[in-house]
């Protein structure tokens, strides 16, 4: 795709064209010691990143050339201005040449990046800023560095922590003479990731150089990367998938990537799917289920795709970062179908930022593969006694372990399990983090002789990974479990809710009885139609898990996400209980 700009000095026309796809550069798979290295061979080729406003027209082509001389030059500022090697760097990551400028550049000055969120639509000025505080006391960096229109927010983060804050366009204004670079090494921490729930009790995860490259080189490898790929992305650089999928990736791997800012998505969902559509070289792009939903949503059942898009050449449909919904993947399918979308193209794959990024990737072309589980193995209960039919949920295959990684599925007290056998998913392999950034105690927590607790529930078939659920939050009432999944599922049935309306948990009533508690978002003002709402939802938990539970009905957009979009069960627990989510009152 060519956009044209006018140039400021006649008002002429000047094409701008995007980074090519191919390249006479001899590819290299992240096979690198280093991330300078890494860029210093990109740097070499003609590809690069290109970013695009938010109708998908081409803003600035940044090839991998220019990346390595801006990032130079933000080096040489970093160390002018006292910058020594292992200082962190907090930088708001917001998808534009000047982070990934900066990123690089922290990292050629041998300080740590330390990717922070931008401001999301779920809370406002004061819960953001409360956000970045707490995430900057975790990393104590000696710095800030953020978009001059985020001045008020970031640099009041910045001056609550006695830490220097400072607009990206006024930091490189400032000097930046040619100064000696720190070698590094492999073993050396390249930078922190926050982990997208990090607000509370935030954890810096420390990822070295060679554990980077190490996934980057396996996902490559589990993707089947070709010479003819092309990515195309809106995922946010601070979320692992985007930072280290979608940005670090593409360097390290030398792929042209083109961008739409997270906001710009979220905003024009569809703007993703032109973008594939017209960049025709475009074979990659990654979304966590929910952006596949909100596109098929908005696609018109009057409306043929065809006659807008062509996703034909899109063999990588990349899907991570929550639970992968089979019933959204085949609706993304219907609706796309027509536009030559193939089903085939899903990739679904599970990672974690204390894996540096991919634990596993389902084979190319194998598409999504589901298991039917009965409900009674979810929750590690025998068979009810009660009469009501057997359940099943369906657990969508998240593909075999990356390349040099091992996964065990193991019992509370660390016995490892059997095929088929529900437990703890624990890992291990060179790409694992060396720890979370000055918590001990955290780390301890999750690792034990290099394998780390994921947290996650799951098990093995067949050397596949399949994914059940969050341990931190099963709902245990009464000595049974019950995943909150299945009651969110559930209540999604009904008409008129979607997918990230309800939030289930478990609370103690005021008779000191354990009891599901199920908030969901409800659209409606007539009191009539709320309490048949209730009604409807009680019964339909009660259905499911044989137990009565509190229905709670909240206005629109008043459930918690994560930075990444996702729900957090967690917070909306904490909110509720600490009265800070209003319910709609029950009319008398």
């Amino acid at each position: 795709m060519v956009s044209e700009v006018k140039t400021a000095k006649d008002g002429a026309t000047a094409a701008l064209s995007p980074t090519p796809t191919a390249d006479a550069l001899p590819r290299r798979f992240a096979d690198f010691a280093t991330v300078p290295e890494a860029l210093e061979y990109a740097a070499r080729g003609v590809r690069g990143l290109n970013f695009h406003d938010p109708r998908g027209t081409l803003t600035r082509p940044y090839p991998f050339s220019e990346l390595r001389e801006d990032a130079l030059k933000q080096a040489y500022r970093l160390i002018a201005a006292g910058v020594k090697p292992e200082d962190r760097i907090a930088l708001i990551a917001e998808t534009v040449p000047e982070f990934a400028a900066l990123f690089f550049g922290v990292i050629y000055a041998g300080a740590w990046p330390v990717p922070l969120p931008l401001p999301t639509s779920f809370g406002g000025r004061e819960s953001y800023i409360d956000q970045l505080r707490v995430q900057l006391q975790s990393c104590d960096p000696l710095m800030l560095v953020y978009p001059a229109e985020l001045s008020d927010f970031a640099g009041e983060a910045a001056a609550q922590c006695g830490i220097r804050g400072i607009d990206w366009q006024s930091f490189a204004e400032t000097e930046a003479p040619a100064a000696p670079l720190p070698e590094a090494k492999p073993d050396d921490i390249a930078y922190l990731q926050y982990s997208s729930g990090s607000t509370r009790f935030p954890h810096g995860v420390a990822i070295t150089h060679h554990a980077l490259l190490n996934n980057l080189a396996a996902h490559s490898h589990g993707m089947e990367l070709v010479d003819t790929d092309r990515c195309v992305s809106w995922l946010p650089w601070y979320h692992d998938m985007g930072l280290v999928g979608c940005f670090l990736s593409p360097v390290a791997n030398q792929v042209s990537t083109d961008y739409l800012k997270t906001e710009d998505f979220a905003r024009r969902p569809l703007a993703w799917l032109d973008l594939i559509s017209r960049n025709k070289g475009t074979t990659l792009s990654y979304s966590p289920t929910f952006g596949y939903d909100i596109c098929a949503r908005r696609m018109s059942s009057q409306t043929k795709a065809s006659d807008r898009f062509d996703l034909s050449r899109w063999r990588v449909a990349g899907n991570g970062a929550d639970m992968i919904r089979p019933d959204v993947m085949q609706s993304f399918v219907d609706a796309f179908a027509d536009a030559g979308f193939k089903a085939s193209a899903f990739l679904p794959s599970y990672g974690l930022a204390e894996a540096t990024l991919a634990v596993s990737i389902m084979p190319p072309g194998e598409g999504i593969q589901v298991e039917l589980v009965e409900e009674t193995q979810l929750s590690g209960s025998q068979a009810d006694n009660d009469d009501r039919p057997q359940r099943f949920r369906a657990i969508v295959n998240c593909g075999r372990p990356v390349r040099d990684m091992e996964v065990e599925i193991r019992e509370e007290d660390g016995t490892p399990l059997p095929e088929r056998a529900i437990g703890k998913v624990w890992c291990r392999g060179p790409s694992v983090m060396v720890g979370y950034f000055r918590d001990q105690d955290a780390t301890d927590a999750c690792m034990a002789d290099g394998w780390l607790d994921t947290g996650d529930m799951g098990y093995m078939s067949d050397g596949y990974v399949y994914i059940v659920g969050r341990a931190k939050d099963m709902i245990i009432i009464n000595g049974k479990n019950h995943w909150p999944q299945d009651i969110e599922w559930a209540v999604e049935q009904l008409p008129g809710f979607k997918a990230g309306d309800i939030a289930a948990f478990a609370i103690t009533t005021p008779g000191g009885e354990e009891t599901p508690a199920v908030l969901v978002q409800c659209r409606t003002s007539d009191d009539s139609e709320r309490s048949r709402l209730r009604d409807d939802i009680r019964e339909r938990v009660r259905s499911i898990t044989g137990m009565n539970c509190v229905v709670e009905l909240v206005p629109p957009r008043t459930l918690p996400r994560t930075s990444s979009g996702k729900l957090s069960r967690a917070k909306a627990r904490n909110l509720y209980l600490a009265g800070e989510i209003k319910p709609y009152s029950i009319a008398a």
